[in-house]
């Protein structure tokens, strides 16, 4: 059984940062595509960026710039550095990964509120 267990949310005001982290346990055999996904009140899920076991990172136009995705393969972790937080970008963080246990298939973590106050 896989599990992802994200961390780091919480309240921030305009402009600050938080840095959001998500650890996959269970038993894994690789870990192809991990990103992190956001869904507001009222609105679709929406992708917010993404990076696969090579480095290779994806970013949602209105997070570029500000937002930075890595991932430690070795830790099977993957963190958010979210910077000049706006509060439109209040909503619930999901992690998600495509993972090989014995064939591929996509998790997803229980979410992490993320609120910015003007």
């Amino acid at each position: 059984q896989v599990q992802l267990v994200e961390s780091g949310g919480g309240l921030v005001q305009a402009g600050g940062s938080l840095r959001l982290s998500c650890a996959a346990s269970g038993t894994i055999f690789s870990i192809n595509v991990m990103g992190w996904y956001r869904q507001a009140p009222g609105k679709q899920r929406e992708l917010v960026a993404s990076i696969t076991s090579g480095g290779s990172t994806n970013y949602a136009d209105s997070v570029k710039g500000r937002f930075t995705i890595s991932r430690d393969n070795a830790k099977n972790t993957v963190y958010l550095q979210m910077n000049s937080l706006k509060p439109e970008d209040t909503a619930v963080y999901y992690c998600n990964g495509l993972i090989t246990t014995v064939v591929p298939k996509n998790y997803w973590g229980q979410g992490t509120q993320v609120t910015v106050s003007s």
